[in-house]
């Protein structure tokens, strides 16, 4: 009698329910009554008629898809194009788009750690996103995680080993919301050789002069040791990825990251998306400040209620749950009442509270932010 090979999904998939675990997908509408805090669209772009329709006209022209890979036959001159902005707005020397800001992450950190026996460690914040997580694990090099964000613990990491090295971190962390120490990370970094190599996919768009990203605003974009990935998911409403650093570095990715080589390129939909909402966020800079003060203002209508939340540093407000069945009937509640929210549970946060992670945007009024503290402070579990 022949075994079953995949037995073992049904006994962790009830493993899984018995701790309310179990992730469902759930179609969205088209057009929905729904508030949205829930969602990454924090400058309210993904809608927006200027993105939309030069997304349609890069379909029309250039096709649905980018047809190969970036070498051979998926570079359009519209990749081009945003390559060369995302770099001027950013303050970077140059840029690399890729098909997600997950791929741009594998990408930065698995080609900068060089081939096998170069002797690079990666010092990786325990709070950074799988993405990173994953290029660290995929890297060939050493590997030290350390305490969230807390430059001691990346120099003492740095101290005790001799030869190259990279910090890894985000910018803003997408579980709580909170920053990262830029500014230390990259004293901590000069003073041992150390590259820095920072996620800012919740920092663009949100963050700096304009919404020039974190590392804008730390004074770091464009030196010569520090490379950004960012997304054009979020605060840009398109989709894909990119890295931005020195043209060296650049350079070196298009001849070793693999998964710039062998992906197909960003459809050119979602690069003509993108180049629209640079343009606009160039010509509407204050949506990077209101999406900011729409977040505390959320943050302040839930605590003052007595909930308990991450004070923001960006666009993301987290809220605590009693419990992982408990942020599952609240995110539930929320919805019934006409709101979306996002529900975070183990294992995709990384201290196993489970939490209510909202998510604010630039286009929301006043008396939208106000109804959307009010049903989640209404719905709220008791012992939350």
């Amino acid at each position: 009698m022949h075994r079953d090979p995949f037995d073992w999904i049904d006994e962790r998939q009830a493993r899984l329910r018995t701790a309310g675990l179990v992730r469902t997908l759930r179609p969205r509408a088209a057009d929905s009554d729904l508030v949205d805090l829930a969602g990454n669209d924090y400058l309210g772009l993904t809608r927006h008629p200027e993105v939309t329709e030069a997304a349609a006209e890069a379909a029309r022209r250039w096709g649905a898809g980018a047809t190969g890979s970036r070498l051979v036959t998926g570079t359009t001159e519209l990749h081009a194009r945003l390559e060369e902005e995302l770099a001027a707005f950013c303050g970077f020397e140059a840029a690399l788009v890729f098909s997600s800001g997950y791929t741009a992450n594998l990408a930065a950190v698995t080609a900068l750690s060089g081939p096998v026996g170069s002797g690079t460690l990666l010092v990786c914040d325990e709070g950074n996103h799988a993405s990173l997580i994953d290029g660290c694990r995929l890297a060939r090099a050493e590997k030290a995680v350390v305490r969230h964000a807390e430059p001691e613990a990346f120099a003492k990491a740095l101290a005790a080993h001799d030869g190259r090295a990279i910090a890894v971190t985000d910018s803003v962390f997408s579980v709580d919301g909170d920053a990262a120490p830029l500014a230390a990370l990259a004293g901590v970094c000069r003073e041992s050789g150390a590259a820095l190599l920072v996620d800012d996919a919740h920092g663009l768009g949100v963050l700096g002069d304009g919404g020039r990203g974190a590392l804008h605003a730390a004074g770091l974009a464009g030196d010569a040791d520090v490379v950004a990935t960012v997304t054009l998911s979020k605060s840009l409403g398109a989709q894909g990825g990119a890295v931005l650093g020195p043209a060296r570095v650049i350079e070196h990715l298009v001849s070793t990251a693999r998964t710039f080589i062998f992906d197909t390129g960003l459809a050119p939909a979602a690069a003509g998306g993108a180049l629209a909402s640079l343009a606009l966020l160039r010509r509407e800079p204050d949506r990077a400040g209101r999406v900011r003060d729409v977040a505390t203002e959320l943050h302040r209508r839930v605590t003052e209620a007595g909930l308990v939340a991450v004070r923001p540093d960006a666009a993301v407000v987290s809220v605590r749950a009693p419990s992982p069945e408990a942020a599952v009937r609240w995110a539930a509640d929320c919805r019934a009442a006409g709101l979306a929210v996002g529900c975070f549970r183990p294992p995709s946060v990384p201290d196993g509270v489970s939490r209510l992670r909202l998510t604010a945007r630039a286009d929301l009024t006043d008396s939208e932010v106000a109804a959307a503290a009010d049903t989640i402070v209404r719905t709220a579990p008791t012992a939350a």
